[in-house]
């Protein structure tokens, strides 16, 4: 099981991969980076994407998110937590991948993928598998 540096080395394997990064987005903090940023500075990018991901997660719409707890709303429905959000550019996508683990489960990992070069299914199939995978000490 890969940990935060092993795991952003895979993402940067994806064809396309221009920068990629794990990040707190209850704080807004980069646990850890790689590659290029798209505003050339990877802590304010990190703070911009946890705002996407906070808003996203946090929304009835877009997350059925149980009263009591994850497994089961209050209306008997199971939860559909956010599995990510793809954001489209002119030259680019950014995908955002939640990070499931034991404790909070406030972690996305972000891949600024090259429009032009990468695939975005196979990116978003393997930042799944990826993030399944990773390790958070």
């Amino acid at each position: 099981m890969p940990g935060i540096d092993e795991c952003l080395l895979e993402v940067m394997r994806l064809p396309g991969a221009r920068g990629a990064s794990v990040v707190d987005w209850t704080s807004g903090l980069a646990l850890g980076t790689i590659g290029e940023s798209p505003n050339g500075d990877h802590e304010a990018t990190a703070a911009e994407t946890a705002e996407v991901a906070r808003m996203t997660a946090e929304q009835p719409a877009f997350a059925r998110l149980a009263a009591g707890g994850p497994a089961e709303r209050s209306d008997g429905a199971p939860s559909t937590p956010v599995e990510d959000v793809i954001v489209t550019t002119q030259d680019g996508y950014h995908m955002l991948r939640f990070v499931e683990t034991a404790f909070d489960s406030s972690v996305f990992l972000h891949l600024w993928l090259s429009r032009s070069e990468g695939n975005l299914a196979m990116a978003r199939l393997r930042l799944g598998e990826l993030a399944e995978r990773l390790v958070l000490a």
